[in-house]
């Protein structure tokens, strides 16, 4: 009897334990109670009643990101190509989630595929791949709609890879290499342009100081000259002046000496012919020097004598 009782504690703290649950962070619990809808549990510690309480789903809150495998798609001018999506979706109502559909992720995986066809079959090949982002927001706002009664909420499509026929892909790489063809020649004259820009500026601006500084050469030989000039007038000037000095001191010394009027008359004469300093080949002499030319003659003649 002891031991039955034992037996009988024990299963009732089992089932006891069993009907406390944790619900943990970014998680959702659904329960059933008799098989019905009972509640959503949220984060924290929860008590369910035995045998007819259950939870029936657990739901995570979490933000999900699924990649779908490429599917097919015709554009409106009948390529077909390839395209594979990825979506982010998030549970925003574990209850419309756990009785909403059946497979959800099925569900969205189908509807994302019959979407992209409905957007791609409105485009043409060239602007389906240029219009990436148009996609997107066009997905994005059809499947968000579309799964709001299951409790998702879709927060971004993105288009993973275009992946177009081979033949369309080798004219896109023809293309293009023919367009960077086209830019490296392009970039290739304009650089050339500018490098002779920059050598005629150059040339010009070599030209322009080279006739500057030419100028200031002539300039300062010119003022070189022109101080040569000055300096040699004024040391003739200087030397002038002293030699006229230099005779009148001699006349004035003469004078001193008592010399009568015909000395003075040849001192002059003499101070005359050093002035033209035999590079005259006429000299104009005073009617009162030419009398005294006899006497000078005469008075030489004595001095000779004696």
């Amino acid at each position: 009897m002891g031991v039955l009782l034992v037996v009988l504690l024990v299963v009732i703290i089992l089932v006891l334990a069993s009907c406390i649950k944790i619900v943990p962070q970014a998680y959702a619990y659904v329960v059933e109670r008799l098989g019905a809808y009972q509640g959503t549990w949220s984060v924290g510690l929860h008590l369910k009643m035995p045998i007819i309480d259950k939870v029936a789903k657990k739901i995570n809150l979490k933000e999900q990101v699924v990649d779908f495998a490429p599917q097919p798609v015709i554009t409106k001018d009948n390529v077909t190509m390839r395209i594979d999506t990825v979506v982010f979706f998030q549970i925003t109502d574990p209850k419309l989630f756990a009785y909403g559909v059946e497979n959800p992720i099925m569900a969205i995986e189908n509807l994302t595929a019959t979407t992209l066809r409905n957007v791609i079959g409105e485009m043409e090949l060239d602007q389906t791949l240029t219009s990436r982002e148009i996609i997107n927001t066009k997905m994005r706002a059809s499947l968000d709609e579309a799964t709001d009664p299951w409790g998702i909420k879709v927060n971004r499509v993105e288009l993973k890879n275009i992946i177009p026929p081979a033949e369309i892909q080798n004219a896109m790489e023809k293309q293009m290499k023919a367009e960077r063809e086209r830019r490296e020649a392009v970039t290739r004259a304009e650089g050339e342009k500018k490098a002779a820009i920059l050598e005629a500026e150059g040339k010009k601006a070599s030209a322009i100081l080279g006739a500057e500084a030419e100028k200031q050469s002539a300039i300062l030989r010119a003022e070189a000259q022109k101080e040569k000039m000055i300096r040699e007038a004024e040391g003739e000037a200087e030397a002038i002046l002293k030699v006229q000095q230099a005779n009148a001191d001699g006349i004035r010394m003469i004078r001193e000496a008592g010399a009568d009027e015909a000395v003075l008359r040849i001192k002059s004469l003499e101070a005359f012919a050093k002035a033209a300093d035999g590079k005259a080949t006429k000299i104009i002499v005073p009617s009162e020097i030419q009398g005294v030319a006899g006497l000078a003659a005469s008075l030489k003649e004595i001095v000779t004598e004696k």
